[in-house]
């Protein structure tokens, strides 16, 4: 009978509020649930109502009721659940029925409720949401001002609209769960995931993992700190891989160790005649690097004056090629890496503090091998394999790698194990074939200084795939001073 009623009601409404209520239907229906559903339903029914505003709120627990969805004529959200009658949404969930108020202020059953005399509401339309025979929410549709629009008719046109909702509004919730029970599992599922071209399962590498996963999601600069050999240039292109800028450029350049006048002409470009030798216009690696990202490697060498053309960029994407006046903007994502202490060097005088607090938007710190030891393993396998040697290695040996301290960390290890797989005659590869340079320098050495000089500069060019200013670098001498020594060497030879 009840049914019979509610379908003979719908000879009632006008063609305006059943094309609506279809509209309304076909969104609710729809194979895809987008994030605006409830607010664009709700507003459609303001708008046919020609209503003020508009409230579908679910309730929590009893006198707490959570916004769904709150609009205004002018298709506004509306945050504060305050601004609507608390005392007429708490009669419609208790009651369990419709109400409609045409003129509130005559009405003494609801003037006096202290939300419809402080927000000055004139008329009402309320209505249940049901959810499995229960009342899950309420939809509210009122005025400040006298509406003889507010009508039985008006109050029918709402009544279907929540029962469309009640249909659907299963699908909503198990659509909103599965999206975010699916997003929970991306985030578990990147948290665990590798990073690319990057070995280990230690929790260490684990938190580094994550870090770069979140950071790589967005443009924020990142500062990568660490000992050398750790693998901050590895992290600098998973951050870059991992990001929206994935097909677009990637540029590193080494800081240390290099002329200001070479290194900026690099970095920002120059005009022909800038200086002796420029022949002709040169894009400097920021523009060729526009869209991408640009990875500074060895940021704390940089010198005061290179410091402050590097601000301008970060500041606001903008560089000046040497000897020209033209601003050229460019769109660079900004990667740094050291292994000094820059708030160290800020505090000496040394770096400029407001370029380190540019840098440091998003430090990462990549672990010495000392403190993954379990990556030991994986890493020896991951370099055998790189190698394409079929070579085992032995616990004992093993043993040697992971009590070793790794003072040159994950590079050091792979030049440990190149060499020892040159040395290798069988497929074992025995413990004997293991040099560790610091091994060395425990034992007695009957050489002189020269001597001495001679062992651990080859052996740090080998460290350094023969590159004479990272050599330099890490002895903390000049460039200058290897090739000497390199000629004094090869002299003798």
């Amino acid at each position: 009978m009840a049914e019979e009623i509610k379908i003979k009601n719908l000879e009632n409404l006008r063609q305006e509020q059943f094309d609506v209520l279809l509209h309304i239907s076909r969104l609710l229906n729809a194979a895809a649930l987008h994030e605006n559903l409830v607010a664009d339903a709700l507003d459609l029914a303001i708008r046919v109502l020609k209503a003020e505003r508009g409230l579908f709120a679910k309730r929590e627990r009893a006198n707490d009721f959570n916004i769904i969805a709150a609009r205004n004529i002018d298709k506004q959200d509306i945050s504060d659940l305050t601004v609507f009658s608390s005392g007429i949404l708490n009669r419609v969930m208790d009651t369990q029925k419709p109400c409609l108020y045409h003129d509130i202020p005559s009405d003494p059953t609801v003037s006096q409720f202290q939300s419809i005399q402080i927000h000055n509401i004139k008329s009402v339309i309320g209505v249940p949401i049901f959810l499995h025979g229960a009342v899950w929410g309420v939809i509210l549709i009122d005025s400040r001002g006298n509406r003889a629009g507010f009508t039985q008719e008006n109050l029918q046109f709402l009544e279907f609209f929540s029962n469309l909702v009640s249909l659907a509004l299963d699908k909503i919730i198990t659509m909103e769960s599965l999206a975010d029970e699916n997003q929970i599992l991306r985030n578990q599922l990147e948290m665990r995931r590798a990073i690319p071209d990057m070995i280990g399962e230690s929790p260490a590498m684990q938190r580094v993992a994550d870090l770069i996963h979140r950071v790589a999601k967005t443009d924020a600069t990142v500062l990568l700190l660490g000992e050398s050999g750790t693998g901050k240039d590895l992290a600098a292109q998973a951050i870059h891989k991992l990001s929206g800028r994935k097909d677009k450029p990637f540029i590193a350049q080494f800081c240390g160790s290099i002329p200001d006048t070479l290194l900026e002409s690099e970095l920002f470009g120059y005009k022909k005649g800038a200086f002796s030798g420029a022949a002709s216009d040169k894009k400097g690696l920021f523009e060729i690097a526009s869209g991408g990202t640009f990875f500074l490697d060895e940021i704390g060498d940089v010198s005061a004056a290179t410091q402050a053309k590097l601000l301008r960029v970060l500041q606001s994407q903008e560089i000046i090629r040497l000897g020209d006046t033209q601003v050229k903007t460019v769109d660079v994502r900004v990667i740094a890496a050291t292994n000094h202490n820059l708030k160290q060097l800020v505090a000496e005088g040394g770096f400029r503090e407001d370029l380190y607090y540019r840098l440091n938007v998003f430090p990462i710190t990549l672990p010495p091998l000392r403190e993954r030891r379990s990556d030991i393993v994986l890493l020896a396998q991951h370099f055998i394999k790189k190698q394409n040697s079929k070579a085992t290695i032995p616990p004992v040996t093993m043993n040697k790698l992971i009590e070793f301290d790794w003072p040159g960390n994950v590079r050091q290890l792979e030049n440990v194990l190149q060499r020892a797989l040159i040395l290798c005659d069988g497929a074992t590869l025995e413990p004997d074939y293991i040099f560790l340079e610091e091994e060395s320098k425990n034992r007695s050495f009957h050489g002189t200084l020269r001597d001495i000089e001679r062992e651990v500069l080859l052996s740090r060019l080998n460290e350094f795939d023969n590159n004479r200013t990272r050599t330099a670098h890490s002895l903390g001498v000049s460039v200058r001073w290897v090739q000497l020594k390199l000629k004094e060497i090869n002299n003798q030879e």
